[in-house]
């Protein structure tokens, strides 16, 4: 590029350090030329005009001082106002940049861009402002950019555009929200070679989670066409999760993905009045397939680590960041923008806020959870600009899809729902500035809610955010780390829903003592294992409902196991690298016949609790084809997704010889004992597994004490009946004697021993009992962690106070993360 250019800069003559001049998003750009050169994921080429071309227009205009005083005083609060001030700003900026000069070398750099790439290149204009991608202000969104922009004229007139839209209404309020002085900050523009994605795919990138703010992730979102309809809201993408550790580590697989509805295709159409985006509507194909293969998926998680690692070393700390990304027509991948994460990644890493409904109500909508909170307000429902007028403080705002010009709105709302967009569109990312719950993708929600109604936004049941009628009562809990007692006592957690597992995570724990399968297999996959072993056996109505729940895989064999896999592999990743000992399926057939295809197979029982369940059924014919798919599934999760920490646990075994036919099936399915460091452990809650505990002993790895059930079969009580429940407690002085002997006889035989059931946080005496034994780990539910740890600090303190006190320990503390 020609070296006699005053306002003209090459991308691979740019980094970081030259931030001032062409501000952070082409700065951005030029660095990652220099990091993305040699990768299978690139970076597009083009030229900035620099922010210098922007002061020297502005200070020589003969409006400056009109410019400067339109801002003197402005309450940017004034919807009116505001609009009115920042318009007359954009005249006035539009018309300093028009000078010959710059015109000119912005048109000698684009045929110089033309002579490399040929005439039918075609390029994107950004803006780029000297305050913009910092680590603490991102300013997403707040200024314009053109897309597919051809001919030296069209890219001049674009460019004066993006430096006026430095006076956006959006890009005024969210300085002024965050103290910038207006013209302190300066606006440069990069054209770039254009990722022509028109007819292919792409997305947003966050290499932490955006809402737990959990750090060992990549995010990538896609879908169809350009990526504005991702990043305004206006489609529900696909979401695919990679673990950072083990990717580093060597495994290459998705950790796990969700399937977005991907309701448009966005794309330009090129007319007589120019190019102008058009939307067309996906088709049922390819809503019902992942627009993204896992080895693209992987791929642009690579280049993500590699540059969050490059950032993070030029900050001297780490740097999580937002990227977007495209697939160009030639089948090659480009990252079109990189910039600091400003919110979930500022969050203090040593406490937690958690919210919790304190009941239930009525459903008035569903969508993807964005943020953790929950918000109460009446519903304002937003089908133009027009009906932002009359939004009111603390109302819940309601509309198709949010707008930056929206922002000065947005802040003032209780909590945002739209009926299109995932986790990494507009709303989203404005909602988790702000604070707000946001329920995003919730399909008809303005069709639904009426304008006044009073509801409930819930974002703190997991992935799934709901709209409750009505205002439903909520708690907050606030839970600082440093206050938390360190135990000698590993305390775990029990972990059902793998969307749950990210910010459990960061809690102060030993890892997941119980990570249930059922729901998994009832709520995520919905199908029988032993319909999905043997579809033959299965009505035909029913067999095409389960075609249709796995007709995004290659087969239901494939999306059985893929699915169990990357549920159970999100809770063990989450954790990494704890321990995470997994339950095997312990449905009732009760249970089990609710189940997808179950009714096939399941027999009826009269008293299911102790009946053909647990460990009976892994050899027996009615069910060794299903159990094999579970052992294939969490092979998977512990080879190919290289998650090693993961144990496994074998649930209600009566007899030891069923012990020792379990662990040959699990052999012969690809989980022996000890096979690349896998431990085994059994569930001690039937009185004989404590009675022979030296024998079961023998077998495991490690024991854990299913307080639940083995209350109910000491003291012969149907937990699941409401006539006896008063009969039900784990403190009766037999159940307390086979906990007892149950921690005895597992340190007896050298084995650790742990206690997986609610009844250490619900009775603190039985914590304080099972410490004094020497117990190796508690595990309760998240919620139960703070009191749990305190009661067995206190009991560690006393049994530690009594003269000639020893451990039993033989396994490590709590540990901090």
């Amino acid at each position: 590029m020609a070296s006699s250019f005053r306002y003209i800069r090459a991308f691979d003559d740019l980094t970081l350090d030259d931030l001032p001049l062409v501000g952070g998003k082409t700065a951005s750009l030029g660095e990652l030329r220099r990091l993305l050169s040699d990768g299978q994921v690139r970076t597009p080429d083009g030229f900035a005009v620099t922010a210098d071309a922007y002061r020297q227009a502005i200070s020589s205009s003969p409006r400056l001082d009109e410019l400067q005083a339109l801002f003197r005083g402005l309450d940017v609060t004034d919807v009116g106002t505001l609009a009115r001030t920042a318009a007359r700003a954009r005249e006035i900026v539009y018309e300093a940049t028009a000078e010959a000069a710059l015109a000119d070398e912005i048109k000698q750099a684009y045929r110089d861009l033309e002579r490399r790439y040929g005439p039918d290149l075609s390029v994107a204009v950004r803006s780029s402002a000297t305050a913009e991608d910092l680590p603490d202000a991102s300013f997403a969104g707040q200024h314009d950019s053109f897309l597919h922009v051809r001919g030296e004229a069209a890219v001049v007139e674009a460019s004066r555009r993006c430096f006026a839209s430095l006076f956006t209404d959006r890009a005024v309020v969210y300085r002024d929200n965050l103290g910038f002085d207006h013209f302190k900050v300066a606006l440069s523009v990069a054209v770039m070679q254009m990722v022509n994605a028109d007819d292919q795919v792409s997305g947003v990138i966050f290499t932490l989670d955006p809402d737990s703010g959990f750090r060992d992730v990549v995010l990538v979102s896609a879908s169809y066409g350009l990526g504005e309809g991702v990043v305004q809201g206006r489609v529900d993408p696909d979401e695919f999760y990679v673990h950072k550790p083990t990717y580093r580590d060597g495994a290459r697989a998705v950790l796990s993905r969700r399937l977005g509805a991907k309701q448009l295709r966005y794309a330009w159409k090129h007319g007589r009045g120019g190019a102008s985006v058009r939307t067309a509507p996906t088709s049922t194909a390819e809503r019902r397939r992942y627009c993204l293969a896992d080895d693209d998926v992987l791929a642009l998680a690579g280049a993500s680590i590699r540059i969050e690692l490059h950032y993070s070393e030029r900050a001297g700390r780490p740097a999580p960041m937002d990227i977007e990304w495209a697939r160009d027509r030639d089948g090659r991948l480009y990252i079109v923008q990189a910039r600091p994460e400003t919110v979930a990644s500022r969050r203090p890493a040593d406490e937690l806020e958690s919210f919790h409904l304190a009941q239930k109500g009525v459903t008035l909508a569903r969508g993807r959870a964005v943020g953790e909170q929950i918000a109460s307000g009446p519903v304002r429902v937003i089908r133009s600009t027009a009906d932002l007028v009359a939004f009111k403080a603390g109302e819940v705002l309601v509309a198709a899809a949010t707008s930056p010009d929206w922002e000065p709105v947005m802040k003032i709302a209780a909590a945002v729902v739209t009926d299109r967009g995932g986790r990494t569109c507009h709303a989203a990312i404005v909602a988790r500035e702000l604070g707000l719950p946001a329920v995003v993708g919730a399909g008809d929600a303005t069709r639904r809610l009426a304008n006044g109604r009073l509801v409930t936004v819930c974002c703190a049941e997991g992935a799934e955010g709901r709209v409750y009628d009505g205002e439903v009562p909520y708690k907050i809990e606030r839970l600082s780390f440093e206050t938390l007692p360190h135990t000698e006592t590993p305390v775990m957690l029990n972990i059902a829903q793998p969307d749950l597992a990210l910010r459990a995570a960061q809690l102060p724990s030993g890892g997941v003592g119980l990570a249930r399968l059922e729901f998994i297999i009832s709520q995520q996959i919905g199908i029988h294992p032993m319909a999905v072993a043997h579809p033959e056996k299965v009505a035909l109505g029913k067999r095409g409902a389960i075609m249709r729940r796995a007709r995004a895989d290659a087969s239901v064999h494939d999306f059985f196991v893929r699915s169990l896999s990357e549920g159970v592999a999100l809770i063990a990743a989450a954790f990494h690298p704890r321990p995470v000992i997994v339950r095997l399926s312990d449905f009732k057939t009760n249970e089990y016949a609710r189940l997808l295809g179950g009714r096939e197979f399941e027999p009826k029982e009269e008293n299911p609790m102790i009946g053909f369940r647990g460990a009976a059924r892994y050899a027996h014919p009615l069910y060794a084809d299903g159990f094999a798919l579970e052992c294939e599934a969490l092979a998977r999760v512990r080879d190919a997704m290289g998650l090693r920490n993961l144990k496994v646990m074998v649930p209600f075994c009566r007899r030891v010889e069923e012990a020792k036919a379990v662990l040959d099936a699990m052999a012969a399915h690809g989980l022996a004992r000890g096979h690349d460091g896998l431990e085994i452990y059994m569930m001690c809650e039937i009185p004989n597994n404590v009675v022979q505990i030296d024998a079961f002993a023998s077998l495991f790895d490690g024991l854990s004490i299913g307080s639940n059930d083995l209350t109910q079969l000491v003291l012969g009580v149907d937990r699941d009946s409401d006539i006896v429940a008063f009969d039900f407690d784990e403190r009766d002085p037999g159940v307390l004697e086979m906990l007892r002997q149950a921690v005895q006889g597992a340190h007896r035989a050298g084995r650790p021993i742990g206690v997986c059931g609610e009844a250490p946080a619900t009775y603190p005496e039985i914590a304080e009992f099972l410490t004094r034994l020497g117990v190796d780990s508690l595990s309760v539910n998240p919620q139960s962690l703070g009191r749990t740890l305190a009661t067995v600090a206190s009991a560690e303190a006393a049994r530690a106070s009594r003269p000639g006190s020893r451990s039993h320990r033989t396994v490590g503390g709590t540990a901090r993360r």
